[in-house]
């Protein structure tokens, strides 16, 4: 098979050039995005990370293509509609890092709950060890909502249950079997925001979780609840999640996902352009204020990133590119 292989570290090239030997591979160091001049008659597979969309347009550059093998569990970078127009297969990585996510979704709730950066950089920036304004809380004895009881959902309930809380769930499809033998109960989400002093978001991204958490239910949160994102960010409604924190009803976030995120990086280009899009221009604004808030913790995407998270996610999509080149397909969303 024909490979163009994007986004990949360097030590990548030759993990995957051991396992899929007798191929034709050909590396590109930077994403998919900065090819946009790229285009091979020839190239029957895409092996794409998540930073770039994939569209029509991209996909006629490449007319012999059969596969695009997503290094991701999400998929909704890719026009599937299109990639089906055209007889295009896509395959994704659909479990990697359950235990991955969640386990960082407790270092953001752990810590927000013991206000372990403002201690560190305290220490760091001014050198004194005093403990004064730095009381955390315990997670003992708190309600935690877990929105999304899949395989990261079901790992955050196990972990939770260790620090001794109490679960309660919402699943827009509830998995009975896991509620009874997790001992935990579904409720409403209505219900969940209620009664939760921590919530905690793995859901998928698609049309119907598309601002899940809004300015119309997030009044309804407990307050002074804490608001925990590892999914990805446009679950979340950025000016209900600003508005929340300024009035107060939150207490604080840990975000690893950003709506809108992408522009972060290239918001001078979105700042100077003759007719920015006011909407997305807002959100970046709004994301800079929740970057400064003394209370929320941003960090890059970067749930998913272990050795260990990183080599599952490489292996799945190398077995999903030799079983589709045998004729048998594995992990094919579209």
């Amino acid at each position: 098979m024909n490979i163009h292989y994007f986004s990949g570290e360097p030590w990548e090239e030759k993990y995957v050039r051991t396992k899929l030997q007798g191929e034709h591979i050909t590396f590109h160091e930077g994403p998919f995005s900065a090819s946009a001049e790229l285009s091979d008659p020839d190239a029957t597979v895409l092996c794409t990370f998540i930073e770039s969309p994939i569209g029509e347009a991209d996909l006629a550059r490449f007319p012999a293509l059969k596969l695009i093998a997503t290094r991701s569990t999400g998929f909704d970078h890719i026009d599937l509609a299109a990639a089906k127009a055209r007889g295009v297969a896509v395959a994704n990585v659909p479990f990697y890092g359950e235990n991955t996510v969640a386990e960082f979704a407790f270092a953001l709730l752990l810590a927000l709950s013991r206000r372990i950066i403002d201690a560190d950089e305290r220490v760091r920036e001014i050198g004194t060890f005093s403990p004064v304004g730095l009381r955390g809380f315990d997670l003992a004895g708190k309600t935690i909502g877990v929105v999304g009881t899949g395989h990261i959902g079901a790992h955050v309930i196990r972990m939770a249950q260790g620090f001794g809380m109490k679960v309660i769930g919402f699943d827009a499809f509830p998995n009975a079997e896991l509620s009874r033998t997790l001992e935990f109960p579904y409720v409403s989400l209505a219900e969940l925001l209620a009664a939760s002093d921590i919530v905690t978001i793995h859901v998928p991204y698609n049309e119907h979780t598309h601002h899940l958490i809004n300015r119309e239910n997030i009044v309804g949160m407990k307050k002074g609840a804490y608001l925990i994102n590892t999914a990805r960010g446009a679950v979340i409604e950025t000016q209900a999640l600003v508005d929340a924190l300024q009035s107060g009803t939150l207490a604080g976030a840990g975000l690893d996902v950003l709506e809108e995120e992408g522009d972060l990086a290239e918001e001078m280009k979105l700042l100077s352009a003759p007719h920015p899009r006011e909407e997305e221009l807002r959100i970046t604004l709004e994301n800079h204020y929740l970057i400064a808030h003394p209370r929320v913790i941003v960090t890059p995407h970067l749930a998913f990133n272990t050795t260990e998270a990183v080599e599952r996610i490489l292996d799945t999509t190398i077995e999903n590119i030799r079983n589709f080149a045998k004729g048998s397909p594995t992990n094919i969303v579209s």
